[in-house]
């Protein structure tokens, strides 16, 4: 620890309260448990809105929950090489959600036959939500509901949870590689539901 003179007032510790890299919260919530709550406060909202996305709210809520428990758990074992902890969060409630997957293609039937995403549309304009959420949405949400759960959890992580590749592979723990040949083959098959929508509309 720095010492300091009376007429120089102490050097703030680097990124400790200004802006912490969320490895660093992680790391002094070993010692300081509390810490770990800047971590739910800095992520919850936004796995809330994917989780809840994929399964209803009520369901996201426990994901999250338990979410945070075991990532709280297992903040000893973080790598701290890694600044961001965001696919490391969405890793462990991938896994989770993967215990609802009954739910998660009911909500994307849902979303087949009515064209509206239950979690954005009460944020948006309902007139042009309701413009927008027309055969073509609903053609993409059956074709999501029909894929494969690997190529669906790849897919809704890039689109709805906005990782990158390499970050959805992390989250995932698969090779890049292979989260990309799944988004070659998704998107040849979104590409042909929506060309059969086309031609039956």
């Amino acid at each position: 620890m720095p010492t300091t003179s009376r007429s120089s007032p102490p050097r703030p510790e680097p990124a400790a309260d200004d802006d912490p890299t969320d490895a660093s919260l992680i790391a002094a919530s070993r010692s300081e448990p509390e810490r770990f709550a800047a971590l739910f406060r800095r992520h919850a909202p936004e796995i809330m809105r994917y989780a809840a996305r994929r399964l209803g709210r009520d369901a996201a809520e426990d994901v999250v929950a338990e979410t945070f428990l075991i990532a709280f758990d297992r903040r000893r074992r973080y790598d701290a090489a890694r600044p961001d902890a965001r696919p490391w969060l969405y890793g462990i409630a991938t896994n989770l959600i993967r215990r609802h997957r009954r739910a998660e293609v009911r909500a994307l039937r849902a979303l087949a036959r009515g064209g509206l995403d239950p979690v954005t549309e009460p944020f948006t304009d309902a007139v042009e939500n309701r413009v927008q959420a027309g055969a073509r949405s609903r053609a993409l949400a059956a074709a999501i509901a029909g894929l494969p759960a690997a190529q669906r959890e790849v897919l809704l992580l890039v689109t709805w949870a906005g990782l990158t590749y390499d970050e959805v592979a992390e989250a995932l723990a698969v090779p890049a590689g292979t989260v990309r040949s799944r988004m070659n083959r998704i998107r040849r098959k979104l590409r042909e539901a929506l060309t059969e929508e086309n031609h039956d509309g």
